[in-house]
């Protein structure tokens, strides 16, 4: 009797959870639900994190191109000034017209009120200027220039977009553009709006000393007085100065250096060629562009004497009414003694440097 009561039990629940649209192998599979949860609640996750390979990576960027030219800049140009800060001081001071009007009493009169040291005023902040100035200006202009060779190359292999309005047809083409005169202003651009600051401190540690004996003195006097925007003191005039400068310092380099090159029938300048070629073309940059680089100077330095030209034109007239049009030119002199050993120093130490640090690696 009791087996027939339980038998007849579990048909009902059997057929209750038919009823429901349930069959037996669902209720048995929930049934099981709960131990397997449980095993899965025991189950440990394996879980690992990989940390990126920093050193590598790092490795890996420094022997880059790009990264191999900016160093090359850099180190070409705090070598050049190293050796040549002296004529920097005399150039900047003749200039702006401080003390004597010929280079050899700029001298004498430097060494008898500051002592040799004077010869190298300012010459840390020079130092902390022209390593990103010509780290950023040497680098920019081999990128740039690359880029446009490429894009010009592109461009000659297929066909030019062009533009129809109307009946007429717009062809744009590159050809007509100098990958080395737009990469040259580009370089002379992007390095003074990044290093600008640096050159008006320079300019006031060199012209008054007295009033600034530091950098830090400088720094902070020049803030108090301006703010930011006095660090950009002359920004304007300085880039309409430096753009034509140098447009033209790097195309007269890469066109003579490829022009001599090929009547020489060779694949390279040797040292002493470098050396003559980057001079000569810092000479034709500075005499082309050196009234503009007078103006500059003196709305840079004009505010230290209470007399500020309102703008480039301004102190363009105040030069020629004060001493005629040579005026444009004083301290021609001293600028070429200084720009060309430079601008030769600078592509002999950068083509060097480049060789040592791109060749070995495949880069040329």
């Amino acid at each position: 009797m009791t087996q027939k009561s339980s038998s007849h039990s579990q048909s009902l629940k059997k057929k209750s959870y038919a009823d429901a649209g349930i069959s037996g192998d669902v209720y048995s599979m929930v049934m099981m639900l709960p131990k397997e949860l449980e095993m899965e609640k025991d189950t440990n996750f394996d879980l690992k994190f990989h940390v990126p390979d920093l050193g590598r990576a790092c490795k890996v960027f420094f022997r880059t191109r790009e990264v191999g030219e900016f160093l090359s800049g850099a180190l070409a140009g705090a070598m050049t000034k190293a050796v040549l800060a002296p004529l920097e001081t005399i150039r900047t001071r003749m200039v702006v017209g401080v003390g004597s009007k010929n280079i050899a009493g700029s001298f004498l009169e430097v060494i008898e009120k500051q002592g040799w040291q004077g010869l190298w005023a300012g010459n840390a902040i020079n130092m902390l200027r022209i390593i990103p100035t010509q780290a950023i200006e040497l680098g920019t202009f081999e990128c740039v220039k690359r880029s446009m060779t490429s894009a010009q190359e592109k461009w000659n292999q297929e066909e030019c977009p062009r533009l129809q309005i109307g009946r007429f047809n717009l062809k744009f083409s590159l050809s007509w553009i100098s990958p080395i005169a737009v990469a040259g202003a580009a370089a002379g651009i992007f390095s003074t709006l990044a290093c600008h600051p640096l050159e008006v401190l320079k300019d006031r540690l060199t012209v008054s000393p007295e009033a600034y004996p530091s950098l830090s003195v400088a720094i902070s006097k020049i803030y108090k007085d301006g703010g930011i925007g006095a660090f950009y003191a002359g920004i304007s005039p300085t880039l309409i100065g430096m753009l034509p400068y140098s447009t033209c310092y790097y195309f007269m380099y890469e066109t003579l250096k490829t022009s001599y090159c090929q009547s020489k029938n060779k694949k390279s300048l040797n040292r002493p060629e470098m050396l003559l070629l980057g001079a000569f073309a810092g000479f034709t940059a500075s005499t082309i562009s050196f009234p503009l680089e007078v103006a500059r100077k003196r709305l840079m330095v004009g505010a230290l004497q209470g007399k500020c030209p309102p703008h480039m034109a301004a102190a363009l007239s105040e030069v020629i009414r004060e001493r005629g049009l040579l005026g444009l030119y004083r301290g021609w002199g001293a600028s070429c003694l200084k720009v060309m050993p430079s601008s030769g120093i600078t592509w002999m130490f950068y083509e060097a440097w480049k060789d040592i640090l791109l060749v070995g690696r495949g880069h040329l």
